[in-house]
């Protein structure tokens, strides 16, 4: 009898790789989705790849009599990877009510029904937001939390501050918040990618629509940042790399390694690029020369952030080992199945 492990939002972008990851392993994974930001044939690429076809639920969480039937259907689910929520920093500032509602409802439903259980898993799709413009870099788990810069932020904020809460007085609840730095890539196969309904709100995907004629130009919002050329720096990270952390934290919980009933893990490769070093490693990975200008900063943008990944190297046992080049070919070679 294989283990079942829910996945919601898992045919989104780093839900669909950590269920790859996840099947790989020997799990049976269960789907939540509510196509809203993704594909149902993305179900088609994850069976390529695992020759496996996860369980598929199309329902939206912000339901809570269909979360609750979920449950008592599916009796046996011994671990949740929750990822269902949306994500853009831009975006959340123009729809605050939007994001408040679908990131915070959502996951006190889910823990709702995992309180009823004697013994529950449940790892938190994070993010390092949280942090704002941290004080000091590289960002260790200890750095203090700082006022979000966003509605997307503040979601997350708020979303590990109900966990911790509910871990207080539910010692059944076991519990990771894993902060992702800057997921990018696809898999190696590219059967299954980053493919955004509508404008894209991260930079990879501007810059694969760009290089293929999808897009006239590439915007860069802002070049007066004080970093070593003006444009802000972020960690990347492979989302293979990403997912294969999931399962060491979900193997984890199972297995009762925690230390603590609620524990925080930053995840990223300890490296920041600046946007124009990505740019520039994108046209010498792939000869292809882009066009892009300038714009203004982007409301809610931090100037620099990058991870201190030493408690993940050593308490989790995982370190990212893809390159920035390897992610972006891999971006590249996803994005050209759609010339």
């Amino acid at each position: 009898m294989r283990t079942k492990i829910l996945v919601t939002g898992g045919l989104g972008f780093i839900g669909s790789h950590t269920v790859v990851a996840l099947q790989e392993k020997g799990f049976e994974v269960i789907i939540i989705d509510n196509l809203s930001n993704s594909y149902v044939q993305v179900l088609d690429g994850i069976e390529k790849i695992t020759n496996q076809r996860p369980i598929f639920e199309q329902i939206d969480l912000r339901e809570k009599e269909m979360v609750k039937k979920f449950f008592e259907k599916y009796n046996d689910i011994e671990g949740v990877i929750h990822f269902a929520a949306s994500k853009a920093v831009g975006d959340s500032v123009k729809k605050p009510l939007v994001y408040y509602e679908n990131n915070l409802s959502t996951l006190i439903y889910l823990l709702q029904e995992l309180q009823k259980n004697s013994r529950a898993n449940f790892i938190f799709s994070s993010s390092c937001t949280v942090y704002g413009q941290a004080d000091n870099l590289p960002i260790n788990e200890k750095a203090p939390i700082k006022t979000a810069q966003s509605p997307y932020g503040n979601t997350k904020q708020i979303g590990e501050e109900i966990i911790a809460d509910t871990c207080k007085i539910n010692l059944n609840l076991n519990a990771i918040s894993l902060r992702y730095f800057n997921p990018i890539g696809a898999h190696s196969s590219a059967e299954i990618g980053e493919l955004p309904i509508g404008t894209p709100q991260n930079l990879i995907p501007f810059i694969t629509q760009t290089a293929i004629g999808q897009r006239k130009e590439l915007m860069v919002f802002g070049n007066d940042y004080p970093t070593r050329d003006g444009t802000c720096i972020r960690d990347y990270i492979h989302v293979m790399d990403l997912a294969s952390a999931h399962v060491l934290a979900l193997e984890r919980l199972i297995k009762r390694k925690e230390d603590s009933n609620f524990e925080i893990f930053n995840l990223g490769t300890g490296n920041g690029n600046t946007v124009l070093e990505v740019i520039n490693t994108f046209e010498k990975s792939t000869g292809i020369n882009l066009k892009y200008k300038f714009s203004d900063r982007r409301e809610g943008d931090v100037i620099a952030a990058f991870a201190d990944t030493v408690k993940a190297n050593n308490v989790l046992g995982w370190k990212a080992e893809r390159s920035l080049a390897e992610a972006l070919q891999s971006a590249w070679k996803w994005q050209k199945r759609f010339a």
